[in-house]
This record gives C-alpha cells, structure tokens and sequence, in this order.
C-alpha cells in the first residue's frame, strides 16, 4: 500500500508542468515576465533619474540609457552589473549579448537599451564615475 501511494504521488511530480513553464515556453523571459523601466538620460549637470528603480528578483526588465551628447558620460555599477543575468544590449538595431559588463560609455548622444532579469536582491546603484552627487546617481533595490 506504502509503495502504490508513493509510486502516484511521483507520477504525479514528474506529469505537473515545472514552475518555469508558468510563463510560457520562453519561462521567465516571456513577455508576461518583462517590464519597462524609466529611462535613465545622461546630460552634463542633470540628474540621471527622478528616483531609485525597485525590481524584483526573476522579474525581466527593459533599461534605455539616453545620452543627449552634452560630454563624454559613462555609467559605473559593477554591483548591480553582478546581480543581473544580460540577455542582450541594443545599440543602433545591433544586439551584444555579453557575458558580463563593468561600465557603459556614450562618446556621443544616442540610446543603449538593456534587457536583463534581475537576480540578486540587495541595493546597489549606476553613477556617472568620479562624481559625488546624489542626483548623478541611481539607486537600484532589488527585492
């Protein structure tokens, strides 16, 4: 009786659909799981965003960084760069889809967008490098 008990309910683990196919067969980077944040614009003397982005852990995410080419801007955040997973980076229609990234650089105005699945909760953040103002910086949580 034990073993025709134990033998359904493992019959019944291995025919239920894994939580992964609850958005489809793209799982977490489905469109059901993708969501767009706030621009973040790059522009000398300008705040780079009205306030922290708070995502959450396993949700997908769509980032555009904006440089409008008033200087030579860059965004830093190894941290946040480390707790995500990069599907792709699109610039100009071409998609690099790197292992990993440590910083980001506009020579010149143009967009970036960024497409990635948030992954490690904690609070980090992008700020332009050598800066120390609060408003050329972002605050990132993830819950």
């Amino acid at each position: 009786m034990k073993h025709s008990i134990l033998a359904i309910a493992l019959a019944a683990l291995i025919a239920a659909p894994a939580a992964a196919h609850e958005y489809g067969f793209a799982g977490i980077l489905s469109s059901d799981n993708m969501e767009e944040l706030d621009e973040i614009t790059l522009s000398v003397g300008k705040p780079l965003a009205d306030g922290p982005l708070m995502l959450k852990s396993g949700t997908g995410y769509e980032l555009e960084i904006t440089s409008d080419g008033t200087g030579e801007l860059a965004l830093e955040g190894s941290g946040f760069f480390r707790a995500i997973w990069i599907n792709e980076i699109v610039i100009n229609d071409l998609e690099v889809r790197p292992f990993g990234i440590e910083s980001l650089e506009f020579d010149d105005e143009g967009t970036m967008e960024i497409e990635f699945i948030a992954i490690k909760p904690g609070q980090y953040f992008l700020r332009i490098p050598g800066s120390s103002g609060e408003s050329q910086r972002v605050d990132i949580i993830i819950q």
